[in-house]
């Protein structure tokens, strides 16, 4: 209880500084009643579901809506209270002069709130608070695709062109509407790519979530095969007490993969040939760097059967897998540090991979993004330095997709679901 003291008081300085606000612009007892009421209300309904996930240890439908609910009702009142904390270290400053210059009682001293710098902060507020509205009811399905050119100067010439669709982030656990996952399944298919890549997280939690949803995806498909690899809420971790349980979840997800038609590459790599020509496709299992999730991943097994200098499209879940530099450990992962102790960053891995694909930040759903403007921004920055788009390190190149699905909070804002189209192009030597 003691540690909920402090999230508690934000909140309440928030509600108080919101309700000055209100106040300002009117006296009228029944908004101002209500405007409390409407808060316990908000605050009672995410406390009470968030205490029925914590008991059940599993993310229903229910709680990504109190979540939804208490960020719509709370991130607008942060713009509320920075606008009117302001405006008290001014109206301080002006409390000071006028009981000293005119010698004025602290209560005449104290200047009154002006109605203008209200309403600047309520309108202010008014545009996240209508952005979580969006997100919550459009945003979350406003699929996007996003067309990206690599170009490689080893790249065998049969697969100049060679297209790639990447979809990650499933999260079928979180759907709510199958005529928008129909929507998106076929905009997968629409772009008609040689392969389909899934880099993980088909699930949040239970290999049952994705039952109701396995007849859509089953439509997937591409010329050259679809793979596929495990994300970290793909292993069960929290949803399940016991490793039997853990393993029994592990076996039906894979009965799912390949139910759809994905080919699952547990630490394994697949060989694509074109008039001759290879290339290789490597899925390791999930590993990175947090300490909070787990790390079966071994790209020296996976490439055991590869050639030196190949070509290599690598899927790895998590993003911090291509250029981590230290990894945080605790007791849960030994058992995977112990079958795996030859773990690397792929960009100092002594085979070449020439391409990472990775999701797993979902861009944290929530972002600014103007590509003209160059502004590309989002909170999870400040965990994943590399958290969406294509990024070059060391001669390798890594895309992180923005996710298909979403987590925890039911919506998307400014950072919408993702179909990659990836187009492999072998570089030119204008003479």
């Amino acid at each position: 209880m003691a540690r909920l003291i402090i999230p508690i008081l934000i909140l309440f300085i928030l509600e108080l500084y919101t309700f000055f606000a209100v106040r300002t612009l009117t006296k009228n007892k029944i908004i101002l009643i209500g405007f409390w009421l409407i808060a316990v209300i908000v605050y009672c309904v995410f406390f009470y579901q968030m205490s029925l996930t914590q008991r059940d240890s599993r993310f229903s439908l229910n709680t990504g809506y109190a979540i939804a609910l208490l960020l719509t009702f709370v991130v607008p009142k942060l713009f509320i209270f920075a606008i009117l904390f302001m405006e008290d270290i001014v109206r301080f400053f002006g409390t000071i002069m006028n009981y000293f210059q005119y010698n004025e009682g602290i209560k005449e001293a104290i200047p009154s709130r002006r109605k203008f710098i209200s309403q600047i902060a309520l309108g202010i507020a008014a545009i996240p608070f209508a952005g979580f509205l969006y997100g919550v009811f459009k945003g979350k399905y406003d699929f996007r695709v996003v067309n990206q050119h690599i170009e490689f100067d080893d790249l065998p010439e049969a697969f100049d062109g060679f297209t790639i669709t990447q979809i990650s982030d499933i999260h079928s656990g979180s759907f709510d509407n199958k005529e928008k996952i129909e929507y998106a399944v076929n905009l997968v298919n629409e772009q008609q790519s040689d392969v389909i890549l899934f880099t993980g997280d088909i699930v949040n939690a239970v290999a049952e979530e994705m039952d109701p949803w396995i007849d859509i995806f089953k439509k997937l498909e591409a010329t050259h095969g679809m793979y596929s690899v495990l994300g970290n809420h793909d292993y069960g971790y929290y949803a399940y007490k016991t490793k039997a349980g853990i393993e029994e979840n592990h076996k039906k997800l894979e009965a799912i993969h390949k139910t759809i038609g994905f080919d699952l590459l547990l630490n394994e790599s697949r060989t694509i040939e074109k008039n001759g020509q290879k290339i290789n496709i490597i899925g390791v299992e999930n590993w990175g760097a947090s300490r909070h999730f787990p790390k079966r991943g071994s790209l020296k097994k996976a490439t055991e059967t590869i050639e030196d200098n190949a070509f290599n499209v690598l899927m790895s879940h998590d993003p911090s897998h291509f250029d981590f530099k230290t990894v945080e450990v605790n007791d849960k992962d030994k058992f995977d540090l112990d079958r795996f102790t030859d773990e690397t960053n792929v960009i100092n891995f002594e085979k070449k991979i020439q391409l990472t694909l990775s999701g797993h930040t979902h861009g944290m759903q929530f972002g600014i993004e103007i590509p003209f403007l160059g502004i590309k921004w989002s909170p999870v920055k400040y965990r994943y330095p590399k958290w969406a788009g294509l990024y070059k390190e060391a001669g390798k190149f890594l895309y992180v997709n923005r996710g298909f699905g979403f987590l925890a909070f039911p919506g998307r804002v400014g950072i919408w679901p993702e179909v990659t189209v990836i187009t492999l192009k072998k570089t030119t030597n204008n003479v």
